[in-house]
């Protein structure tokens, strides 16, 4: 393979364009290919990236010799069949997180990545986020000796999350991050979850989850997840993690006020973490997991700062405090 690798991505809505958006500022990453149903959106996108080659048929895509790549970024539950058919037309695949919406499919294409010539590469951003790295690095080295709580908050303003709730809820849409995280750190297993929701606006799934997981260790952790913060928040989001051992602790934020912005229309706290605007381009975490993507590609090497079975553990876990949340009841996991 050449020193850049030519892309495609499958799926077009908001964050398909935030992709789109970074995939340009990536150097070893070329953007040369869109797909989705919808044709005006194809179109406008084609033009505004300068991308000749659109498609509505994810299978046309995939026939294409001279895409290497593709990036999959439909709704959740829509992951599992243009990623295997990917992986089995021998392409590298950026899947977005969750890998998908139930665990069988999840083994389904972990059994279609181990068999591809491609590589598979699941989107947990995070682990891309300096401040969540480093954390690794001291729990690693075991500077924090026994791990013995964990906490952490994801909640977003309520401006952004109407037709979201009606495809997903705050649990496996965003506790999920937060899950995979504590698994990541911890090296850890979850054996037991509980969960309980909140409803408020009355969409198909209701606006704030709270999880409890406790580990094999013993470690127990709490995740908030409030989708419904009041519509003039003036950030994007509330994220913070605290990991306490028996020998130290670790806390990680990112939330304003690490950058805030007063101006007529009010005070406003932009994102400078995920995928901000750097002199003119896409940059931040997201940009830098799609380097690394991009650097494995050309390598011919799988990833292993994440993999699809850690990305499958991430969804099981989360889908067991789904179930709690439904029925009341803790959710023992094997």
């Amino acid at each position: 393979m050449s020193d850049k690798v030519r892309i495609g991505i499958i799926g077009l809505g908001w964050f398909g364009e935030i992709h789109c958006e970074a995939i340009q500022a990536v150097p070893n990453l070329e953007l040369v290919a869109l797909c989705t149903r919808t044709e005006s959106r194809l179109m406008e996108l084609g033009e505004k990236f300068g991308v000749e080659k659109t498609f509505t048929d994810y299978g046309e895509m995939l026939q294409d010799p001279d895409i290497d790549a593709v990036s999959i970024v439909t709704m959740w539950d829509q992951h599992t069949a243009p990623t295997i058919a990917a992986l089995d037309a021998g392409k590298h695949v950026f899947l977005e997180k969750p890998m998908a919406h139930t665990v069988e499919d999840c083994a389904r294409i972990c059994e279609a990545a181990a068999r591809s010539r491609g590589i598979l590469q699941v989107g947990h951003i995070c682990r891309f986020n300096p401040r969540y790295a480093a954390a690794k690095r001291e729990m690693d080295a075991g500077n924090l000796g026994r791990i013995l709580s964990l906490s952490a908050r994801r909640n977003i303003p309520a401006a952004w999350t109407p037709e979201i709730l009606d495809k997903i809820g705050p649990i496996i849409g965003d506790a999920i991050h937060d899950t995979d995280l504590m698994l990541w750190l911890t090296g850890d297993k979850v054996v037991s979850a509980y969960a309980q929701t909140v409803d408020l606006r009355g969409r198909k799934y209701p606006d704030v989850g709270q999880t409890m997981y406790r580990f094999a260790s013993g470690a127990s952790a709490i995740i908030e997840t409030v989708w419904c913060m009041p519509e003039k928040t003036p950030f994007d989001i509330d994220e913070r993690m605290s990991i306490i051992g028996a020998d130290g602790f670790v806390h990680i934020q990112d939330t304003f006020p690490s950058f805030g912005l007063c101006t007529k229309d009010g005070f406003r706290s932009p994102d400078t973490t995920y995928w901000p605007d750097l002199h003119g381009a896409k940059a931040g975490a997201l940009r830098d997991e799609f380097i690394y993507f991009g650097q494995c590609a050309i390598d011919d090497r799988k990833p292993t700062i994440v993999t699809p079975e850690e990305s499958m553990e991430s969804v099981r876990v989360t889908l067991a405090a789904e179930e709690s949340a439904r029925t009341g009841q803790v959710v023992m996991l094997d």
